[in-house]
């Protein structure tokens, strides 16, 4: 047999480059994917899944929206008349501050809370914040991860870290979850509470089994359905409808979502979660309010998924619905879900607040709130959008 020629060489060492780009982008794959599985949760057994079966919520196998016999749509679903992954690829929208995120971090250790009506708002960033209320604390859909994914290394990356860090926080009495989506419900972050916090989790129907696998003690362990209220430190947590859709792997909607009402004896504060606009707005507003403030998402929207987040004047028109004092935006600014500009959710929602004369703060991440006196809206995120 005669020498190998040079093509020969080339064809042998081209099948063992291929052959290691491919074991490499293997070991890559596992690498990204290796906490996927626990970050996925549980699934419902048991009493869970028992009481499941018996909420009006739940029909036909699965959670449903307010008066819908069908889940609404989602954010891979809707709209076919443009390809969302080209325009979230390739869009032209500036979906980035330009400039960092200015964020506010506290003078000194938490001063322990005092017996007053005091209601003060702390917002972290997305959907995290803080409620202080009549001297006691709720912590809402905490998330301190890089990413909102079901992998520590892939997925949305934050736009701006958080203002503290998470064992920084203040001793709170409570921490509610609207969803089990992975920018309200974050595996790293749940585990970091439970060896720092010693507080409930109060959560929609089904979740305990996301928190059960993770760790979370059964005592800390509160699911509740729509309607249904639970009481801690002189507070009372109720869930309320909310128009919006779960899942973190391939299965839809086997927990429930929720709107939270947060009522001291003197002050309240709504929640909204994920929603679309709806019409339970008012009922709640009717049944629960008028409340302090409100909490209300604004941001990831877009008219492809537009029965699943509002858009910015669906909010001020649902605060007014639920009867309203001060409006708070959430779930904007913190991690890129769209492929509208990173700041068009508040430029449009303070147009529409100030053409409807609805008292609006938009504080930096970090920055608290006192609702009685609010900081001017002073266009912050403009210097850096």
């Amino acid at each position: 047999m005669g020498a190998p020629t040079e093509r020969g060489r080339q064809r042998r060492t081209g099948r063992r480059l291929g052959a290691a780009v491919g074991m490499a982008a293997l070991a890559g794959l596992a690498w990204a994917v290796r906490d996927v599985p626990l970050a996925l949760g549980g699934r419902l057994t048991g009493a869970r899944a028992e009481r499941a079966l018996h909420s009006p919520q739940f029909r036909a196998g699965a959670f449903r929206n307010p008066a819908s016999s069908r889940p609404a749509a989602s954010p891979t679903t809707g709209s076919t008349d443009r390809n969302l992954l080209r325009e979230l690829f390739f869009g032209k929208q500036q979906r980035h501050p330009r400039l960092p995120v200015p964020l506010v971090r506290p003078l000194g250790a938490p001063e322990p809370p005092t017996h007053s009506p005091e209601l003060n708002v702390v917002w972290y960033g997305h959907a995290s914040t803080l409620v202080e209320i009549e001297a006691h604390r709720v912590l809402i859909d905490p998330v301190w991860s890089q990413r909102c994914s079901p992998s520590a290394r892939v997925g949305p990356k934050r736009l701006h870290p958080p203002p503290v860090g998470l064992d920084e926080l203040p001793a709170v009495d409570a921490i509610l979850i609207s969803h089990d989506h992975y920018d309200h419900l974050d595996l790293a972050t749940v585990r970091g509470l439970v060896a720092g916090q010693d507080a409930p989790f109060v959560v929609p129907l089904g979740i305990g089994a996301h928190l059960q696998r993770w760790g979370v003690p059964e005592h800390r362990i509160v699911e509740l359905d729509w309607s249904e209220s639970h009481d801690v430190a002189g507070l009372r947590l109720t869930a309320t409808p909310a128009q919006h859709f779960s899942g973190r792997g391939l299965r839809r909607d086997a927990t429930l979502w929720s709107s939270w009402v947060i009522a001291g004896a003197h002050r309240s504060v709504f929640y909204t979660g994920d929603s679309g606009y709806f019409a339970g707005y008012a009922a709640i507003g009717a049944g629960y309010g008028p409340f302090d403030a409100t909490l209300m998402q604004i941001g990831a929207y877009d008219r492809a998924w537009r029965d699943i987040h509002m858009f910015p004047e669906e909010a001020v028109t649902a605060h007014l619905d639920l009867r309203g004092g001060l409006l708070i935006p959430v779930h904007w600014a913190t991690f890129n879900l769209a492929v509208h500009d990173w700041s068009e959710p508040v430029d449009r929602l303070w147009a529409e607040t100030k053409a409807r004369d609805v008292r609006l703060a938009v504080p930096r991440p970090g920055q608290r709130v006192v609702v009685d006196d609010p900081p001017p809206v002073d266009g912050w995120w403009q210097a850096v959008a």
